[in-house]
């Protein structure tokens, strides 16, 4: 890909940036595209990082910012207008500027998980929903699920209070949803969810006993280490259709790409052409 003095940019900002995945997909859809933008990793630690944001968004040929951690959860105060999705996450991954120069932010994880499960059939409208973690990702999933018509929605955390906080933010935004807290029996649910980093090392707990998932039961991982992590080789034993935690990366890339006003695709097309890289 050639840069050029047209050449617009997306930031991606975060720290450490070895990890970053995101231009092995952008980039080359970019490049086979002919779209004139390219994915920038940038590096801020936490102390730069409120005036980075604001500087960097004063270049006329940004984008936008893809924003990682640790940044997600500071990104929120430094917002003009965010999303429910934020405002229910607590935590953004998008930032663009708008026509008055105001810095909207939204958050895509979920909505990259909820477009995967949809595009596979899964019913999400009136569905019982167990998720699993109520950290970041498992809130920005929880705001999706319930922007797509759950009926139910169970929320576990092995700290309470987050669920108990997560519980609060969909409970003001979607009256009408049932939220439950504190159990993560999977048994008899519509679709469950691994929000948690059990799954990135060999030998972690299951978030959850797999012996009380039912076949009918689709499951969803978040983990990214692999495909196939312990625990969705577990629930496929048990005959439970499934989702891959990088599929939740590759559907939310549509979603960002509509968000900065950019020819959108397919999350195949971004597979065929991407050059992603797992950690050994």
């Amino acid at each position: 890909m050639q840069i050029t003095g047209n050449t617009s940019l997306i930031a991606h900002i975060g720290y450490p940036t070895h990890s970053f995945r995101a231009p092995m997909i952008y980039n080359p859809y970019f490049e086979v595209a002919g779209i004139d933008v390219v994915v920038v990793p940038m590096a801020s630690q936490a102390e730069h990082f409120p005036g980075f944001l604001r500087s960097v968004f004063g270049l006329d040929n940004l984008c936008g910012a893809l924003i990682t951690m640790p940044h997600k959860v500071s990104t929120v105060a430094l917002l003009d207008q965010a999303s429910t999705a934020v405002q229910i996450a607590g935590s953004c991954n998008a930032v663009r500027r708008d026509a008055q120069g105001r810095l909207v932010g939204d958050m895509f994880d979920g909505e990259g998980f909820v477009r995967g499960v949809l595009r596979k059939g899964v019913l999400l409208a009136s569905a019982r929903a167990l998720l699993v973690g109520c950290g970041g990702a498992g809130s920005a999933i929880a705001a999706s699920l319930a922007a797509a018509g759950v009926a139910e929605l169970h929320l576990y955390d092995s700290r309470e209070v987050s669920a108990q906080a997560l519980a609060q933010r969909l409970r003001q935004h979607y009256p009408a949803l049932q939220v439950v807290t504190g159990a993560n029996d999977p048994a008899g649910f519509d679709l469950v969810v691994n929000a948690t980093p059990m799954g990135m090392n060999e030998g972690d707990p299951f978030p959850m006993d797999v012996s009380r998932l039912e076949p009918h039961t689709f499951v969803g991982e978040v983990v990214m280490k692999k495909e196939m992590t312990a625990f969705l080789s577990a629930a496929a034993a048990r005959g439970c259709r499934y989702q891959v935690g990088s599929d939740m990366l590759f559907e939310q890339i549509p979603a960002y790409l509509e968000f900065f006003g950019l020819p959108s695709t397919t999350a195949e097309h971004l597979r065929a052409v991407a050059r992603l890289q797992y950690a050994s």
